[in-house]
């Protein structure tokens, strides 16, 4: 979905061959509309009701049904309450056939009323098993009244009526009672199974049981399932149409679960998100939850009981599977089985993931998952101007809000939403006022979840105003919200104007707006600030109260100051949450009138970390630390380039000083040219050679320097003479070649002579490590 709470997936429901996706429910958590409006009250003041439901599953037995189709129906009738969010609610489950002989019975109890807390949910699976298809001898044909009849008993009998009655009809849609004695002669039967029919459907309606029907098979009798989903209490758990009885019907078992989800979400005013496709184990899902969501259930459809499920948070913590954990309550049933469901109190909004793992010879079906949840939805609500003069036109505007007063983001999460407003006040009737956020008239922008109007004060009015606005909508509680004021006159002692801007900030910030003032009376006047719609703590205004003295006309700061992170929880992430309270500053002087009020809309993100904040020294110390590199560097080249004995031409003489032998130094290692002396006494000359007994290096001052092994070092100048072994000495030769020539030189032999003496000049193989030219010579 979007920012808050993830992406939606457009995954479908699924079922293995002959069984379905579990699916869940029961709780309407939606009460009925408000009659009259109450005063706006923090948000967090109202406490969510996890409305318990009381409901019954009757099972088609009868002989019409194949056995695919009763298979189907056990794995429904077991499964549904999995995805219950209510602990406080109850299920009844029978069978039923048709008594075709005295010793027969048309209803089969399999499970007797079960309080669905965990025990209980863990229970409905062993006493569902005894649902079966009839034998002849039993009674194979199908008879609604009774099945009725004995639902309706078993929701009225010792129960509360005001909590939502709920009868869930799994058959073929086929009434045949002309096998049963118990309607008259067999030419009769079949009118008298009507009539019956018909009267177990007025007492349904007067007990205030809602029917919903589920046809199977391959061609359910549609008109007989709407008529008895008709014939029922129609009143749903909120006055809107999806939450109206209605039936529908199953193409095949894969078609149950999809099905049977949006079937029992209706019924129930639950919401129901569908996950990412199914896939075969090992692998991840995923399933979105909003953050409207108060409480709800991740129901995975395993196939297998083998296969293993864990349960990642957005946050990306592994949740644990009973307890709590981050201030969520989280509850598993049906772990040993094929299908299971975590329900969780509230829930972390955003994309959840759901690991499945199987062993080997457990991974050939495919894994699905989908949530069911319900939710709260509050409004925040302004009139503009808050006390308006008769005659003159008024703005109203109803935001929708989460519980903790963050404003809503994405249009899905309100989908079906109606919303009724009306202005009440002294001197005249009620008047409605229509409220749409489709960016025409008086809204500014479509889909923004701000309901906008206006309304003309009548010229009647000369007292107080109330301003009302409900929100309904199917899986999530009515809300009613009022703002008060009062007729203004014609000249207004102190007016005022307070003014907000949207902002971007984090937690601790602050952010400032102006409440401009005039006071044209003659005594002073007390303004009060406060904060409404938010939870406690998120944040502050200041100054709380500003005097006004006679004749002042100014322009004052106002602070608005947003608490700490710990205030705004786990669910603060890098996409942000969006608070939308609202600023009041209220005239206490002239009876608390509502001088000004501004919508407060404020994007808060987490406190930026260390590089977030101080990037760009990070970036110039970066830039900084690579220049002293390069510098370095480039010295320790440069160093390396002033000592390298490249070029330098040694000579070998003799003792009477005659240059018998020259030889070009190569590039040293670690700057040192090593070499030794060969045939000394018969052919004389310098060779390279590693550890040999010599190495010479250049000197930066000029000259080189000459090391003998053992025996230290010595400066040799130009010109000078160093002597070696074996009545040898060296000499330095004239370089004739610049640092650029020798370091692109590629390296050709020549052969010179010095008198009669053959001698060597630098070659490639030389430079390397190679014999001189004048050994190849030779």
């Amino acid at each position: 979905m979007g920012t808050v709470w993830g992406r939606r997936r457009n995954g479908r429901g699924w079922a293995r061959r002959g069984a379905v996706r579990v699916l869940g429910g029961a709780a309407a958590l939606i009460s009925l509309l408000a009659s009259a409006a109450h005063d706006p009250v923090p948000a967090a003041a109202s406490k969510p009701a996890f409305t318990s439901v009381n409901y019954a599953v009757a099972v088609d037995e009868s002989a019409s049904l194949a056995a695919e189709d009763m298979q189907a129906e056990k794995a429904a009738a077991a499964r549904i309450a999995l995805g219950d969010v209510s602990s406080a609610s109850h299920v009844t489950v029978f069978g039923f056939a048709a008594a075709e002989s005295g010793d027969q019975r048309a209803v089969d109890p399999v499970c007797p009323r079960t309080t669905l807390d965990a025990a209980g949910r863990e229970s409905i699976g062993g006493c569902v098993g005894k649902l079966r298809s009839r034998k002849k001898s039993e009674g194979t044909g199908t008879d609604f009244p009774s099945a009725i009849r004995q639902g309706v008993h078993e929701l009225s009998s010792g129960t509360d009526p005001s909590v939502p009655r709920v009868l869930f009809l799994l058959t073929d849609g086929e009434m045949d009672v002309t096998g049963s004695p118990q309607y008259g002669d067999p030419a009769h039967r079949k009118d008298e199974g009507e009539r019956q029919l018909d009267r177990e459907l007025k007492n349904a309606r007067a007990q205030g049981v809602q029917i919903w029907p589920l046809g199977f098979g391959p061609a359910p009798d549609k008109a007989q399932l709407d008529r008895m989903a008709a014939g029922g209490y129609q009143k749903g758990c909120v006055e809107l149409p999806s939450a109206r009885p209605q039936a529908d019907k199953v193409s095949g078992a894969k078609d149950l679960g999809p099905k049977l989800e949006k079937i029992f979400a209706a019924a129930h005013c639950l919401r129901y998100e569908p996950g990412t496709s199914p896939k075969r184990p090992p692998a991840t899902l995923e399933v979105g939850i909003s953050p409207l969501a108060t409480v709800g259930s991740i129901v995975v459809d395993k196939s297998d009981p083998k296969v293993t499920i864990t349960y990642i948070d957005p946050n990306g913590h592994q949740v644990p599977t009973s307890g709590t954990y981050h201030k969520s309550h989280f509850e598993l049933a049906g772990a040993g089985d094929t299908v299971e469901a975590l329900k969780i109190i509230d829930p972390v909004p955003g994309t959840w993931q759901v690991k499945a793992e199987a062993p080997e010879g457990h991974r050939s079906l495919p894994v699905g998952v989908s949530v069911l949840w319900q939710g709260e939805l509050r409004g925040a609500i302004t009139m503009d101007p808050p006390s308006p003069q008769a005659g003159q036109k008024a703005t109203v505007t109803m935001r929708l809000q989460t519980r903790e007063g963050y404003q809503i983001k994405d249009p899905r999460d309100y989908a079906g939403l109606r919303v009724r407003s009306e202005l009440t006040g002294d001197g005249f009737a009620a008047m409605p006022v229509q409220l749409t956020d489709d960016g025409k008239g008086p809204d500014p922008t479509a889909s923004d979840g701000s309901f906008t109007g206006s309304v003309t004060i009548p010229r009647s009015a000369d007292g107080a105003l109330k301003v009302s606005g409900t929100l309904t909508a199917s899986g999530l509680s009515a809300d009613t919200r009022s703002e008060k004021g009062v007729v203004a006159p014609d000249v207004l002692p102190v007016a005022g104007t307070l003014r907000l801007p949207d902002a971007d900030a984090h937690p601790g910030d602050e952010v400032t707006g102006t409440l401009t003032v005039h006071n044209t009376g003659k005594t002073p006047h007390t303004l009060r600030l406060s904060v409404a719609d938010l939870q406690p703590g998120l944040v502050s205004v200041s100054p709380a109260e500003i005097e006004v003295k006679p004749g002042d006309s100014e322009l004052r700061t106002v602070t608005v100051r947003l608490g700490p992170a710990d205030a705004f929880g786990d669910r603060l992430d890098d996409d942000g949450l969006k608070l939308g309270g609202t600023v009041t500053a209220v005239d206490t002087t002239d009876r608390n009138r509502t001088l000004a009020r501004s919508p407060l809309s404020v994007t808060v993100t987490p406190e930026p970390g260390i590089w977030e904040t101080y990037w760009w020294a990070f970036l110039i110390g970066a830039v900084v630390i690579a220049a002293v590199v390069a510098v370095v560097l480039a010295w320790l080249r440069q160093r390396r380039s002033r000592r390298d004995p490249y070029g330098l031409v040694l000579q070998l003489l003799s003792e009477d000083g005659d240059v018998v032998a020259t030889h070009p130094a190569g590039h040293g290692h670690k700057q040192w040219y090593e070499f030794s002396l060969v045939e000394p006494h018969r052919s004389p000359r310098i060779e390279r050679r590693n550890h040999g007994m010599y190495a010479i290096q250049r000197n930066p001052e000029g000259g080189a320097w000459l090391r003998e092994k053992g025996a230290g070092r010595t400066r040799l100048k130009t010109g000078e003479t160093a002597p070696l072994s074996d009545g040898l000495s060296l000499s330095l030769g004239e370089e004739t070649r610049s640092p650029r020539s020798r370091r692109n030189r590629t390296g050709r032999s020549s052969r010179t002579r010095t008198g009669t003496t053959p001698t060597s000049t630098p070659t490639a193989a030389a430079e390397d490590g190679g014999t001189s030219a004048y050994e190849s010579y030779r």
